[in-house]
């Protein structure tokens, strides 16, 4: 079994901590002590089978979640006595992210900056500037209730941009959308890596997590089987890609 205690990898200084994190409903535990970090300029995928608790990990580390045990740190902010400061410093995308029907994208856009007080001139150009980002324009003044999933999707991505967080946490960015679409979100992602962003997102697609992810950590009842770069994993699995490394792990239990 790896060491798959809490360690850094990054020498950027971290920007999203998992410190020990669990979550206990009853008797059913949906996470138990996970650790890992994201470093300033990195991309981190979380990776596991349906169940295996990567969304109740992201909403913890939103805050949407109070962990039972465990710390979490979000650009050197905590839930204790600075949440606020904690969901300024974050972008979060979750599946049950809802737009709201009767707004267009660019209003929806608007309206999230100004919640975060984003002064009129600036935000006018931040608006402007994702629509063009992630390809909104076709649909961009057309009201969310009408848009199709991956219509939604993109622009729900944008809203977590929206006011330039340090820090992105993206439950299944991918979901709903073709893959050209998928790819072209891909290179979003990447340039904000190289702007300095500390990206945490899940995914089933292994394909996107080999070709974005700078490190994975893999999930699997709730527990952290195994993280490190997709070479290091593979080489642990004594696998050649990262879809037979997570196969060997979990294959077996998933099947069954």
């Amino acid at each position: 079994m790896p060491d798959t205690s809490f360690r850094c990898y990054e020498q950027a200084p971290r920007m999203i901590e998992a410190r020990g994190l669990s979550k206990r409903y009853g008797e059913v535990v949906a996470a138990s002590g996970v650790s890992f970090t994201v470093g300033r300029g990195e991309v981190v995928g979380l990776l596991g089978p349906n169940g295996a608790g990567k969304t109740t990990v992201l909403r913890m580390l939103a805050g949407v979640l109070t962990p039972s045990s465990g710390e979490v740190r979000i650009a050197g902010h905590g839930t204790e006595g600075e949440a606020f400061e904690l969901k300024r410093s974050l972008g979060f995308l979750t599946g049950d992210t809802a737009l709201y029907q009767r707004l267009t994208p660019r209003e929806v856009l608007r309206y999230f900056g100004r919640l975060h007080e984003i002064p009129e001139p600036l935000l006018d150009s931040r608006v402007e500037s994702l629509v063009t980002r992630f390809r909104l324009t076709e649909f961009a003044d057309r009201p969310c209730g009408k848009l199709s999933a991956g219509q939604k999707q993109r622009a729900n991505i944008a809203r977590a941009f929206v006011h330039d967080p340090p820090a992105l946490i993206l439950d299944e960015p991918t979901t709903a959308l073709d893959v050209v679409t998928g790819r072209f979100l891909l290179e979003a992602f990447r340039e904000a890596r190289s702007a300095g962003k500390a990206i945490l997102f899940s995914t089933h697609v292994l394909g996107d997590a080999e070709a974005l992810c700078d490190r994975v950590v893999l999930l699997h009842r709730g527990q952290v089987l195994d993280q490190g770069t997709v070479e290091e994993i593979c080489a642990r699995a004594g696998s050649r890609n990262l879809t037979d490394a997570f196969l060997a792990r979990v294959g077996d239990e998933v099947a069954a």
